[in-house]
């Protein structure tokens, strides 16, 4: 309101001494963003709420007719959302992921809606259940997880759209991988890659990506191998389709193939000069975060397979640079896969030729605390 933080308003200042406050923002504690002389600030805080507002009163008023304006509003929030899980912290957006997905569960109740209208809506359901599934497994809270997911595999079928389903497939994957439970895991995978073989989008190329890795936790190094090489064909032959286009975690692009044939490698001991380089590389496709596929997710796991194949290969110091910044994170950031990832560094070091060198000692104990400070869940 003032215009000053919170530690500048507690500070006490001497008697007859000026004021050296510097403001949050460029505007003086004196300026105004319009005539009224509501600051900027102000303007823009009030403004979000009556969006916010004006969002409630639209859903409601369509509860019982659905509208295009209705429609193309839950289009925007589902747009927006997809391209923000990826890319922010799981806080900045839980409240308006869950509130959106109310939404679209109210209007679906409501059962006023054309058949046309219908499908959509359930797409948008399931788009919108399996983020919140997945934002439960970054939180480590497993059950819900599986739960939502299976909200969303059942709103794919009320859709009738076969690359959700498989989708929901994979995600039961992804939930039973970071569980460590590799056989759920390459089970989920292997049956949602069965079902996509006639698909042209992606969705069947990221099932086999997860079935690699759940065979390389289980030593199976053939069906790692086999896996991988059925998705380079198939990326040969591609077509993307509305999952796609769509983006975010609905899409497989060739950065993240490359990083889970690295991470299926490094999860098989592997530490060769060639692996190293494929493992810089899939490192440095994530480091641009204004491309569309960037991910802090898959840029921080991409570090830790690096750091692993690293470490296989006998360089103890390259591995520490390699973490290092995933140590840096905030712990807004550090969810259930980055902490997990990173434990597997630890438990590496721990089995290593190199585990008592002072270097390791010491990134063993930092890893350790690592997860410790990390924010269990998102403020609400």
């Amino acid at each position: 309101m003032l215009n000053y933080g919170i530690d500048d308003l507690w500070t006490d200042v001497p008697e007859g001494a000026g004021s050296a406050f510097v403001p949050l923002t460029d505007t003086s504690p004196g300026a105004v963003g319009a005539d009224n002389g509501v600051n900027l600030s102000e303007m823009k805080r009030t403004g979000t709420m009556a969006v916010q507002r004006a969002k409630a009163f639209l859903l409601s008023n369509d509860q019982n007719r659905v509208g295009d304006d209705t429609l193309g509003l839950l289009d925007d929030e589902v747009s927006r959302l997809v391209f923000a899980y990826p890319r922010e912290p799981l806080s900045a957006i839980w409240d308006d992921l869950l509130e959106t997905q109310d939404q679209v569960f109210r209007l679906l109740d409501g059962g006023k809606v054309r058949p046309s209208q219908l499908r959509d809506l359930n797409f948008k359901a399931a788009v919108l259940s399996f983020l919140v599934a997945k934002g439960f497994n970054d939180m480590e809270a497993r059950a819900e997880a599986m739960t939502m997911t299976r909200v969303a595999a059942s709103c794919a079928k009320e859709a009738e759209h076969a690359g959700l389903i498989a989708l929901t497939d994979g995600l039961k994957s992804l939930i039973a991988y970071w569980a460590d439970k590799p056989q759920d895991a390459h089970f989920y995978a292997s049956q949602g890659a069965q079902a996509t073989e006639n698909l042209r989008g992606t969705v069947g190329l990221w099932l086999l990506g997860l079935k690699s890795r759940a065979a390389a936790v289980l030593g199976d190094e053939e069906t790692v191998r086999t896996a991988n090489q059925q998705a380079n064909d198939r990326r040969e032959v591609v077509v993307h389709d509305d999952l796609d286009q769509l983006g975010g975690l609905f899409t497989y692009a060739p950065e993240k193939q490359l990083y889970y044939a690295v991470e299926s490698e490094a999860l098989l001991g592997h530490g060769n000069a060639a692996l190293g380089a494929q493992a810089e590389q899939a490192v440095q496709d994530f480091s641009d975060p204004s491309s569309p596929h960037w991910a802090f997710g898959d840029l921080a796991g991409a570090q830790c397979d690096l750091a692993l194949i690293r470490l296989f290969g006998g360089d103890l110091d390259g591995a520490v640079e390699a973490i290092r910044p995933v140590l840096d994170l905030p712990v807004s950031h550090r969810n259930n896969g980055i902490v997990g990832s990173a434990l597997r560094v630890r438990q590496a070091l721990m089995n290593s030729p190199a585990r008592t060198a002072v270097a390791a000692q010491d990134l063993c104990a930092e890893i350790e605390s690592f997860p410790s400070s990390r924010r269990a869940l998102p403020r609400g």
